[in-house]
């Protein structure tokens, strides 16, 4: 059946591979295994049940948990000629009853439910008649009480479906879970080890950065001024701070949408809309916003605040860039903003082992702010996703211009400070210490006696303070798990204090590099095209074609049906649809433009990034290609009159030995020459060498 499923991915969704974890997931889901996936945000997660969906007997049920990602789901699976519905809330009496009617007669091979739908009767009833193909838990964190999202409406349909013999497996998928979460799950739902396919965290199309001691504000203004036609999320912690800054960016004429929990749910659905119909490019809301919203291009998810902790921030910054493209999670921080989020902790109803539990978290948040290592590394680790060796290379941390400092001697002056401070306070009376403030707690602890008081009198107390947040981030100080954490020197500590580590701190400014090679002025085009076309049917424009779509379109100029096809993400359904619509679209643009714009052949785009200061991986990377593929791709342009630093692929002497050893061969062959010269000479060195003395052709 898998090459059925492969079948499907290319028909339906005009992809030639799966994505990693994707076929695997499928296989278990085909053997009817009880299956979990955890996979990141964008990873293909729909497609991993919508598959054996369509393979499997029976009406698949989707357990989803907002209103619009059901209508989302439906409505790309109705564009594929798919049987789909959803039955929740938002639908009358009358409605529900009529779908439920086409349930029981299996019209659907989909249909999406709230969890909520279980506590009924009627539905129970319904699932009880029906042959079912199987049951799937989307966003599967909420399943368990360790999980950022918890809801126990979701926890409660395992014990239900118990009794429902009709379900012959289930599933669950999540792109956000610690392994503790996983467990819970795995438990609940009866996976085996054997039936969990982690592919991993790690989200190479985005860059993350943290943003330090600028005006919030004056950040946003300036970086949506360089981003004006690209779609974003602004998070913020309050509805007060939701209004201000949706205030703000409309007096500047930003076209904007607003969320939040003190809008009627009438008005909520309204500004969702308008985000995801692309009528507002920017969406400012609280975390009450995006849990399940599947508009691919996210360009930018922009945090105004704080967030309580890592899953819920590697989550909402991972609605950017769900198509693949690169984006950016920018978080701006300031120290006030820990402040309220302990005040929601202690505020809140958990018990005392869950708020220790918060705060723990909480804490890892805060070292996130403060790390000097690669961000995306930062948080895979948190995940216990150690695949990411070398960092990312494209956050604020990787990408740091400038000298390395050595603030060893600042270190000690800390670590020290902090141990004969007993290692029974925190980081902001540590400071006033370092700093030789008067201050009267000071005074009472005889603080000022100490040798250390004063070391850092220079210093402001912020720069103090984040200076320790950063020792506590790398390691060499740990705090405990409590509303007010107190300094301990670990391990590590030791080894600086003695002079036997030296640590190092890098000055920064984020160079960001642009990845487009794609003809804008055509992308544009349809885009208009796409917006028009998506009205008329009532649907969001991605789910006609996605931006890399567009973007391939702009690209390679596709003018018949065989050329669209290999446009990733058209397949035979949406061309029947839409490609004829997009293919005179292209032609038209064409006869207007045709002599600004030939069409690029795909060696010579990849001829251009080289030029363009691209490394060979970075182009197969951004590609989609092997690095092979790139070399060979230079080669050929060469033949075809580009000029190429041939110093890059071999030297002088490589080139003379290449060259003798096929002048001595009767019948020179790439084969014979890689094994007269050995492993040190790669098929590709030998290649270059003979093209470049034309010697190949």
């Amino acid at each position: 059946m898998l090459d059925q499923a492969r079948n499907i991915l290319k028909n339906y969704y005009g992809f030639d591979t799966f994505r990693p974890g994707q076929e695997s997931i499928i296989s278990h889901v085909l053997q009817q295994e009880n299956t979990l996936g955890i996979m990141p945000t964008g990873g293909g997660k729909s497609i991993c049940y919508q598959i054996p969906g369509l393979l499997l007997e029976g009406t698949a049920i989707i357990v989803s948990p907002l209103i619009s990602l059901m209508k989302d789901q439906v409505d790309s699976l109705e564009t594929l000629g798919i049987h789909a519905t959803y039955i929740n809330s938002s639908l009358s009496t009358q409605e529900q009853q009529e779908r439920l009617a086409l349930l029981r007669a299996e019209k659907y091979q989909f249909v999406y439910v709230a969890p909520e739908r279980f506590e009924h009767h009627t539905f129970l009833s319904t699932i009880k008649q029906i042959n079912i193909s199987f049951l799937a838990f989307d966003e599967a964190h909420c399943i368990s009480q360790w999980g950022h999202d918890f809801r126990p409406s979701y926890r409660s349909i395992v014990s239900t479906i118990a009794n429902v013999t009709t379900i012959p497996f289930v599933m669950g998928l999540t792109a956000t879970a610690t392994s503790e979460v996983i467990q819970d799950i795995q438990t609940l739902l009866g996976v085996s080890d054997e039936a969990v396919v982690n592919t991993g965290f790690a989200r190479e199309n985005l860059a993350f950065h943290v943003v330090k001691g600028q005006d919030k504000q004056t950040f946003i203004t300036n970086y949506l001024t360089e981003h004006k036609n690209e779609s974003g999320i602004i998070y913020a912690q309050t509805r007060k701070q939701v209004d201000a800054i949706s205030s703000k960016l409309k007096q500047k004429g930003y076209s904007v949408a607003s969320y939040h929990a003190g809008l009627s749910e009438q008005q909520r659905q309204l500004e969702q809309n308008r985000f995801i119909q692309e009528e507002a490019t920017v969406m400012v809301a609280t975390n009450a916003f995006g849990m399940g919203i599947d508009k691919s291009n996210v360009r930018y998810v922009l945090h105004y605040a704080l967030p309580m902790n890592i899953e819920s921030y590697y989550q909402e910054a991972g609605r950017a860039g769900r198509d693949g493209e690169p984006s950016n999670c920018i978080l701006l921080f300031s120290g006030q903003d820990i402040q309220l989020q302990k005040f929601l902790i202690e505020q809140s109803l958990m018990n005392e082992t869950k708020k220790t539990n918060e705060y723990k978290k909480l804490q890892s948040m805060i070292n996130y702010c403060h790390t000097d290592t690669c961000l995306q590394q930062y948080m895979l680790h948190y995940f216990h996703d150690y695949s990411l060796q070398e960092g990312c290379g494209k956050c604020s941390n990787c990408q740091r211009q400038g000298e390395r400092i050595d603030r060893t001697r600042e270190a000690q002056m800390v670590l020290s400070c902090v141990k004969r401070m007993g290692e029974r306070f925190g980081a902001g009376l540590t400071a006033k210490v370092l700093k030789g403030s008067k201050d009267k707690k000071i005074k009472q602890f005889q603080f000022e006696e100490l040798s250390t008081y004063g070391l850092f009198s220079n210093a402001t107390e912020k720069a103090i303070t984040n200076f320790i947040h950063y020792l506590v981030a790398e390691g060499y100080l740990a705090t405990g798990d409590q509303r007010y954490p107190t300094l301990q020197l670990t391990k590590e500590a030791e080894a600086v204090l003695k002079g036997q580590k030296q640590i190092w701190m890098q000055q920064t400014t984020v160079q960001q590099q642009d990845t487009s090679n794609y003809d804008t002025g055509l992308f544009e085009t349809l885009r208009i095209l796409r917006k028009k076309m998506a009205d008329e049917e009532q649907v969001p424009p991605y789910i006609l074609f996605s931006d890399v779509a567009l973007k391939e379109m702009s690209t390679y100029f596709p003018k018949t049906k065989e050329e669209m096809l290999q446009i990733k993400g058209v397949g035979d359904k949406k061309y029947q649809q839409y490609g004829d619509a997009f293919i005179n679209k292209i032609m038209e643009w064409l006869s207007i433009h045709s002599n600004e714009k030939e069409k690029k052949t795909s060696h010579f785009i990849s001829y251009e990034m080289d030029q363009a200061g691209y490394s060979f991986d970075e182009i197969a990377t951004i590609r989609e290609i092997k690095e092979q593929t790139v070399v060979n791709h230079l080669f050929q342009c060469y033949q075809e009159g580009y000029p190429l630093e041939w110093s890059r692929f071999f030297s002088e002497s490589e080139e003379t030995e290449v060259l003798e050893a096929h002048a001595n061969l009767d019948a020179p062959k790439l084969k014979l020459l890689k094994e007269q010269l050995g492993e040190k000479y790669s098929y590709e060195k030998i290649r270059g060498v003979l093209i470049k003395n034309k010697l190949l052709t």
